[in-house]
């Protein structure tokens, strides 16, 4: 058998260049799959960080929405109308259903998030007068994959649909409120507008829970994949929420990697 020494000093050189770069290629993917694992591992404890500030977040919120005034109110506005008391309790239940089952999970589906908004405001109805205009627009295309999929907030409207009801005078017929329901390539949008009451002009929330909190679980959960607008023209308040469920879903993929 030939040994080392006795081979051609190039064939020797090429041997050993051969060799260095392998272990030159072993070294760079180690360094590579150190920095790679680092990588993820900071990024799951980063992602857990953001899920332990939701769950605080989301149970604040669920914590308020059970506020025992809030379903008084409602229970006072069904007596009053006792014509309607059985379809407005059928509402309220669906509602209650909602609020203790399905907003317990960290996301639900759009479909789920417009039909408890939709029972939200047919219980407010009660509350308006009968020449009061409440206009509801759904524009949603339930083909499109992500509609039944749990990538939505839940609860995510409720504080916009409120304020609407709050701010706005429900017994003067030239009031208003509009409420349109929007899914299309994988987007959501509410949009709510009402004519503001005269005898209680709006005035900014400072540190109201609803505002507050809607605003800090959108940054959170969707950092910048949404657009929250809030504005005045003249005695009409507006407020349009747009979402890109899309984007969202592929960062939550990526982030689990």
């Amino acid at each position: 058998m030939e040994n080392l020494t006795d081979m051609p000093s190039g064939v020797l050189l090429s041997i050993l260049g051969i060799g260095l770069s392998f272990l030159l290629i072993i070294f760079y993917l180690v360094v590579r799959l150190q920095k790679s694992e680092k990588a993820k591992n900071e990024s799951e404890d980063k992602f857990q960080q953001l899920e332990g500030k939701i769950n605080k977040l989301e149970l604040q919120t669920l914590e308020s929405k059970l506020n025992p005034h809030l379903f008084k109110n409602i229970l006072n506005s069904i007596q009053s109308h006792a014509y309607q008391t059985y379809f407005a309790l059928d509402k309220l239940a669906n509602v209650l259903d909602y609020i203790l089952y399905e907003s317990r999970n960290k996301f639900v589906t759009p479909k789920e998030e417009i039909d408890f908004a939709l029972n939200l405001i047919e219980i407010n109805k009660i509350k308006v007068s009968p020449l009061f205009e409440l206009k509801v627009k759904t524009k949603v295309n339930d083909f499109e994959p992500l509609f039944e999929q749990r990538v939505l907030a839940p609860l995510i409207s409720i504080d916009l649909i409120e304020n609407a009801f709050k701010h706005a005078d429900l017994q003067r017929s030239d009031a208003f409120i509009a409420v349109t329901f929007e899914f299309k390539e994988n987007i959501f949008s509410l949009t709510v507008a009402n004519k503001v009451s005269t005898k209680k002009p709006m005035k900014k929330e400072k540190g109201g829970f609803g505002v507050e909190s809607l605003e800090q679980r959108l940054k959170i959960i969707y950092s910048d994949n949404f657009k929250l607008d809030r504005f005045l023209e003249g005695d009409v308040y507006i407020a349009h929420l747009k979402i890109n469920l899309i984007e969202h879903k592929a960062k939550m993929l990526a982030a689990r990697r």
